[in-house]
């Protein structure tokens, strides 16, 4: 058993190891889950606070790997069918939280970071409908253990289903929660997967404003509703790459910075998963939780195979 400092010298060699490019996404949020269920985190506040601000600077810097016209492109063609998806996805979601009783807030809290983007749209809508930090709580453990069974379980499915990049890049990008999972299982599965995924990842957390500002209306509530600033910074990142290509001596070696960057914050996401935070997740959230990730899985899936969706 890890005394204190044996874990944090544990915790700090593993994370060094992801930061070697030969360790992959998968390989790192193993290695997180799994310390941090058999060890724990001893940092779980500063972990949780630096793998967001880490994932938004990795986010940024797969921006210099776009190319812009085919990132506008792409972001045209995804608007329609990510604000389909997101209205069955709320709709659904209601439904199951009627089904399985599960507080209003929360049930509100975990379709709305199923239909978008994780953790980002939970943090953003809580405010606006006055949620309890426990109610938040409980909709970030919930969609956060999902988020990482799926960077798990998606590339493997996707090609047993036979999955071109596209095709899984598209996929993944509807059905998993959170931008970080969506990357890592996109990069597992291939370069074009990961351009696509990651575009219409970010094509879909455009919706987090407009979702919580019809939330505010509704609920009469007068917080101010934040907008995703790094959205702006992958777009900025990704019209450099494109305006000077001369330069591209420059922008390959910052995307690949990026690129391992985010293997490093999958590590420090999957330390996040500790007994605790399953202890409090509670059997009705979960529940909703994971059946309403099943539905949504399958539909996009279905959709994704039929080329309704291309």
């Amino acid at each position: 058993m890890f005394n204190l400092n044996g874990t944090k010298a544990a915790f700090w060699c593993l994370l060094l190891v992801c930061c070697w490019p030969a360790v992959g996404a998968p390989a790192a949020l193993v290695a997180g889950i799994s310390f941090g269920m058999l060890v724990g985190n001893p940092w779980t506040e500063t972990t949780s606070v630096w793998s967001r601000r880490l994932l938004q600077a990795s986010v940024v810097g797969l921006g210099f790997g776009m190319n812009l016209p085919e990132l506008l492109k792409t972001g045209k063609d995804a608007f329609l069918y990510t604000a389909v998806s997101i209205s069955f996805t709320m709709a659904a979601g209601y439904l199951l939280g009627r089904f399985f009783k599960t507080p209003p807030r929360v049930s509100t809290l975990i379709s709305f970071g199923t239909a978008i983007c994780g953790g980002s749209a939970i943090a953003a809508m809580a405010p606006v409908i006055t949620a309890e930090p426990e109610e938040t709580g409980i909709a970030l453990a919930t969609v956060f253990a999902l988020n990482s069974i799926a960077l798990l379980l998606f590339p493997p499915i996707g090609r047993l289903l036979g999955m071109g990049q596209r095709q899984f890049g598209l996929w993944s990008a509807l059905a998993i929660h959170d931008t970080s999972s969506v990357v890592g299982a996109a990069a597992a599965y291939g370069g074009l997967a990961l351009t696509i995924g990651t575009t219409v990842k970010l094509t879909r957390a455009l919706w987090i404003m407009p979702s919580a500002l019809i939330a505010a209306w509704f609920t009469k509530s007068g917080k101010r509703v934040k907008f995703p600033l790094f959205i702006i910074g992958f777009i900025a990142a990704a019209t450099m790459k494109t305006a000077v290509p001369q330069l591209n001596h420059l922008w390959q070696p910052l995307n690949g910075i990026a690129k391992q960057s985010l293997v490093a914050t999958l590590f420090l996401i999957g330390t996040g998963m500790t007994k605790e935070v399953l202890g409090r997740t509670g059997i009705k959230p979960l529940a909703q939780g994971v059946l309403l990730w099943l539905v949504v899985s399958m539909a996009s899936s279905v959709a994704v195979l039929r080329n309704w969706i291309n």
